[in-house]
């Protein structure tokens, strides 16, 4: 889930919308020849996904589909009444395994007959976490929790969502196609080529097509908003900040800057070179605010006012999340580069602070 402000980045990037707004609801706007553009509404502060239909000959090929509910269904229904010809879907790509992307795919794939095309990583970490549905929230991730700085208030809530990521998406296909980095696939008359990124989910897919001057891509590049990067339970000491800021790097070194960039949230843009400047320069001036705040210790919780445009509390359970996973993955970005250090206190709470500080641990802590 995305829709963290970008405050510092933004008026960085000078960035041209050649679109008067989006599409109607249960209507599509035609963006490139062959490219057409559909909005589904979201149950979430962040209300809306961007989907793109391409003209694949004989039918439609679809990137990302929405999120599992009644009114997704509902839209999906007045486009396929409104839909200017006779042909159904050709595929399904998604771009990530997040329920705004993925939560209709299998429904759709299965209404019309068609295959799954995802990133093996993002298919498979999907089924894990359908898996998790109506189970107990593990021990590893209460302690997770803990550790950075959560009160019981909060671990209660926790646990008691726990398990809900399932109820978004319809079951997946059994099957699918795997896209891979470098892949190109011939949609119609033109060829997209697949650029695979990480940090804000496992292996993002984005489609580049250099004969229309064209980039969907997907949550990796948004012109109004960062990327939410996490750490998650499963991997408490990975690094997808450094994974987000290189794909970031990548992806300007491969496309060029006269593409017209389609992202799944907000509008479509001009401007990606810009953009990623804005992104990456965003986060470092993020990163150096943490690094003042750093010496003296720190748990996860206490760095959001360094990091983060708005106050966080208990009570906005999803938005707490989302912060304390973006906080861990950049004090665990520091960590990595032995710019700091975490010690564990004897309640089980992790702090953290510059390596080159004097500071002391908390009484009886250990490295962790």
């Amino acid at each position: 889930m995305d829709g963290r402000p970008d405050p510092e980045a933004s008026p960085k990037a000078r960035l041209v919308y050649p679109f008067a707004g989006p599409p109607a609801r249960g209507q599509t706007t035609e963006v490139a020849p062959g490219v057409h553009w559909i909005r589904m509404p979201l149950p979430y502060a962040l209300n809306h996904i961007n989907l793109w239909a391409l003209d694949d000959g004989d039918g439609w090929a679809l990137v990302d589909t929405g999120v599992r509910t009644e009114d997704t269904a509902l839209v999906w229904r007045e486009l396929f009444a409104n839909a200017p010809d006779e042909r159904s879907l050709s595929r399904v790509i998604v771009t990530h395994m997040h329920p705004d992307h993925v939560g209709m795919a299998g429904w759709l794939t299965r209404k019309f007959g068609v295959r799954l095309w995802m990133t093996a990583l993002e298919y498979l970490s999907c089924r894990a976490m359908v898996s998790d549905t109506g189970r107990e929230a593990p021990p590893d991730a209460i302690d997770f929790y803990r550790r950075a700085g959560w009160g019981p208030a909060a671990i209660e809530a926790y646990t008691a969502r726990f398990g809900n990521f399932g109820k978004h998406i319809h079951p997946l296909p059994d099957s699918f196609r795997r896209l891979d980095d470098g892949d190109e696939l011939a949609i119609g008359r033109h060829v997209w080529r697949v650029i695979v990124g990480t940090g804000h989910s496992p292996a993002h897919a984005c489609l580049y097509c250099p004969a229309l001057k064209l980039l969907i891509s997907g949550d990796q590049v948004l012109p109004r908003i960062s990327s939410n990067v996490s750490v998650y339970p499963t991997e408490p000491d990975a690094d997808p900040m450094r994974g987000w800021l290189d794909s970031l790097a990548r992806i300007r070194r491969e496309v060029p800057d006269d593409v017209l960039v389609l992202p799944a949230h907000n509008e479509a843009f001009r401007g990606l070179h810009a953009r990623i400047d804005a992104l990456a320069g965003g986060q470092q001036h993020a990163l150096e605010r943490l690094r003042r705040t750093l010496h003296e210790p720190r748990r996860a919780i206490d760095v959001f006012a360094a990091l983060f445009a708005r106050p966080i509390g208990e009570a906005d359970m999803p938005l707490l999340g989302m912060a304390t996973g973006e906080s861990l993955a950049c004090l665990n970005y520091l960590v990595h580069r032995g710019e700091a250090v975490c010690s564990v206190g004897a309640d089980g709470v992790a702090w953290f602070r510059l390596a080159q500080t004097g500071s002391k641990p908390p009484p009886g802590a250990g490295t962790a």
